[in-house]
């Protein structure tokens, strides 16, 4: 199991890279910036060595950045994948093993749960998020960072 200290020391060091180049002037703090995707095979992008699709931007991440080679999902499916993304911690102690049925508007990532966004943004970070969060239908399972 992977602890939240633990999961915390990882995300520092994959936004290190970006202390170098992101900014003319000092930063405060380095961009960390986190991709997760659903169904993206190992080399169906650019700086893992797919040449039909042009990744630009993504490549000069990769590029200028960290690149993971070595990972695995905790859940076959995107809700337990972003539960554990998110906290640090097994999608179960959550209550997320599964995938949530979009009408079902009970089940959600409590608020107790600790977040690397919360975490973040509690260390001066602006937070954001873009996309699909898959963590709860009501505003109380919404993100809080």
């Amino acid at each position: 199991m992977i602890g939240r200290r633990h999961f915390l020391r990882l995300a520092g060091v994959a936004g290190t890279p970006y202390l170098v180049g992101a900014s003319q002037g000092k930063l405060d703090h380095p961009n960390v910036v986190f991709i997760l995707t659903d169904d993206l095979g190992y080399g169906d992008i650019g700086p893992y060595g797919v040449r039909d699709i042009r990744t630009p931007h993504l490549n000069r991440l990769a590029r200028e950045g960290v690149r993971f080679t070595d990972s695995y999902a905790s859940g076959a499916v995107c809700t337990p994948t972003r539960a554990a993304f998110l906290t640090g911690r097994y999608q179960q102690r959550a209550g997320l093993e599964w995938a949530i049925d979009p009408r079902d508007d009970r089940t959600g990532l409590p608020a107790s749960e600790p977040s690397i966004a919360r975490m973040l943004k509690g260390s001066g970070y602006a937070t954001g998020l873009f996309g699909k969060w898959h963590l709860g239908q009501r505003p109380e399972f919404g993100p809080k960072a």
